[in-house]
């Protein structure tokens, strides 16, 4: 009957997801005002990271929760605004503005005026709440809530059978526990590894599945951002690297059981095991990055087919609708389990490198 109750429960949040995705396509659709409906433009602006948080379009105008910019110059010094103060990146103010051409097209660069930007002036220092790191604050919130609950009713009575979030939770940290972290990386040094692959696991996770559901403060495609993937695979590298003991760097510089000539004169086998140092990290971001990715923009091009039909004929576009309602709920199934899929590769390939890290020499 639980089980029963679980599955409901995530048949409704696919079904939800859904259709909060189509009414944003919909307003998006809608609101563009003059001009076709570009759905590459939509699609990409949905997956990219921004300075405020959009919400929706009517008649042209555009609706957004403004975030806050926190940039440092020596010429200006510590400017702290709302986003809001760039009118949806058309104006400057204060010296700075949004720019929208060129290698920096993004970006907050200091402006000499609303329409010319000193292109010789260095960038900003840029510290500024975008909507990518919101969705990390808010992820992290969430997480903060659910392990000191977990942890307070375990401290409480830890015979108590779990209940409400805890009954959630509990399956996941054993499987986290006893099905990736024990058996990669050893009965006998898993247990101070705990924290972080767990953390690492549940951060991915919950993010993932915010990343669902395309209403604030949700929607953030925070692991589809590279820069967020590769500071997670640092994390990883650092981890994996500093508890390295004598016979893992020794299997690097000076590989047991190898031939000579494939250690000098020529570092052959050296050259390799450092190359390697390098990109199991590297490989770490570029997956989890590419996959929730290709999620998005898939999930939101079957949504785009509607007005894409739309511009042919009304019998088109009552069809692409049935379409991309069909394809749009089957793909969201799939990226719900791509979300934990992705979480669990992450954390099991980071456990299997400390664990070659840390283990004993035979």
């Amino acid at each position: 009957m639980k089980l029963y109750g679980i599955k409901l429960r995530i048949c409704l949040f696919a079904l939800l997801t859904a259709a909060i995705s189509m009414q944003s396509v919909f307003a998006a659709g809608a609101g563009g005002g003059d001009g076709e409906f570009d759905p590459g433009s939509f699609i990409f602006d949905h997956i990219a990271d921004a300075y405020d948080w959009h919400l929706f379009d009517i008649n042209g105008k555009q609706y957004s929760v403004p975030l806050p910019v926190i940039l440092y110059t020596r010429d200006k010094g510590l400017n702290i605004f709302l986003s809001d103060k760039f009118d949806h990146g058309h104006a400057a103010y204060r010296g700075f503005r949004i720019e929208h051409e060129g290698p920096d097209k993004g970006k907050i660069v200091v402006a000499i005026d609303d329409h010319t930007t000193d292109q010789e002036a260095a960038t900003p220092l840029n510290l500024s709440i975008t909507k990518n790191v919101f969705g990390m604050f808010f992820a992290a919130a969430i997480m903060i809530w659910i392990f000191l609950t977990i942890g307070s009713r375990y401290k409480r009575d830890p015979k108590k059978p779990p209940k409400g979030v805890q009954s959630l939770f509990e399956p996941l940290i054993l499987f986290v526990i006893d099905d990736i972290v024990k058996p990669a990386i050893g009965e006998k040094k898993y247990v101070m590894f705990l924290p972080y692959t767990l953390t690492l696991f549940f951060f991915i996770w919950i993010n993932n599945m915010l990343g669902l559901v395309p209403i604030f403060p949700m929607g953030a495609n925070v692991t589809g951002n590279i820069s967020v993937t590769a500071g997670l695979a640092l994390t990883s590298f650092l981890a994996i690297n500093l508890s390295g003991n004598k016979h893992y760097w020794q299997h690097i510089f000076n590989t047991p059981h190898v031939p000579v000539f494939l250690k000098l004169p020529i570092p052959i086998m050296p050259v390799i095991e450092l190359v390697g140092i390098f990109t199991k990290p590297f490989v770490l971001a570029i997956r989890l990055f590419a996959n929730i990715t290709a999620g998005h923009i898939i999930t939101m091009g079957f949504f785009c087919l509607i007005f894409i039909f739309a511009q042919v004929s009304a019998a088109f576009a009552y069809g692409g609708t049935v379409l991309a309602v069909a394809f749009g709920i089957f793909i969201t199934f799939l990226e719900m389990l791509v979300a934990l899929i992705q979480a669990y590769v992450f954390t099991l390939l980071t456990s299997l490198f400390i664990g070659a890290a840390v283990e004993d020499a035979h």
